[in-house]
């Protein structure tokens, strides 16, 4: 996966949204919008190639207590922009917790991807100050993470995109893409779940039942179901993406015309 030209650090999610063609024929421009996952751990080699991107800003979508464990390290003339996008009671946290919970009923991909339909609805005012930074060309460079860099950010992610021009095969694709740039880290997990799963329930690991595992997929993967969700979730809250991005997203035509022209070429 570090074949991609876009992902610039795999272990962080990071990666360009430099790329696709958009409906008018432009292209958006490489080293402009970044999206990843948390920060912490970066290797001097990782650390480097972060330095190197020159970014203005750094968007952090992370809880306090998730910023709190994993800090963003202090980058040389960046701006670090905490704005959280969820709470701790968020429909992740439910179903991870009924993953373990041997009284609870494990929640799969359809619960999962209502979180998503239902974020134009309840979410939203927490998505709107993101979107006036990211789209700001003085903030550009601007690097956009939360923990894993799949979902708050792919949400983000698939916003901007849209507002380009991006086509949805397009998006979804940068949606997807998490899934191989995480892969290896993905089935680490898929175990460590599984083991865990198996304490909790006090069955053999080769016993844990299939709902529950699909629990865990359900968190782990990114899923086409969620974006449909999403983009579904819009439509019915709002009638059409055009009036989404001006009255729940609050963003004006010259804003956007400010922000294309910088970003497409």
């Amino acid at each position: 996966m570090n074949a991609d030209p876009r992902v610039r650090v795999a272990a962080a999610n990071l990666r360009d949204l430099g790329g696709p063609t958009v409906a008018d024929g432009r292209r958006v421009r490489a080293g402009r919008l970044f999206r990843s996952g948390h920060l912490a751990d970066l290797s001097p080699e990782e650390r480097a190639t972060v330095d190197g991107l020159g970014l203005r800003t750094i968007v952090d979508l992370r809880r306090p207590a998730e910023a709190q464990a994993r800090p963003t390290p202090d980058l040389d003339g960046t701006e670090v922009v905490a704005l959280s996008v969820s709470s701790d009671d968020n429909e992740f946290a439910v179903a991870a917790n009924s993953m373990v919970d041997p009284s609870a009923d494990p929640q799969g991909i359809d619960y999962v991807a209502a979180y998503f339909r239902d974020l134009a609805v309840d979410r939203v005012d927490r998505y709107r100050p993101v979107l006036r930074v990211v789209i700001d060309p003085d903030r550009h460079p601007v690097l956009f993470h939360c923990t894993a860099g799949k979902d708050r950010t792919g949400v983000v992610a698939s916003i901007l995109l849209r507002l380009l021009g991006a086509s949805d095969d397009d998006v979804a694709a940068d949606y997807l893409l998490s899934n191989e740039v995480r892969r290896p880290m993905i089935e680490t997990l898929e175990v460590d779940h599984r083991r865990r799963i198996a304490d909790h329930l006090g069955v053999d690991e080769a016993d844990v039942p299939d709902d529950r595992m699909a629990t865990s997929q359900a968190l782990l993967w990114c899923h086409v179901d969620y974006l449909e969700a999403l983009f579904a979730g819009i439509d019915e809250r709002y009638g059409s993406w055009t009036t989404f991005v001006a009255d729940g997203l609050g963003l004006g035509d010259d804003q956007l015309s400010t922000f294309r022209s910088a970003v497409l070429s």
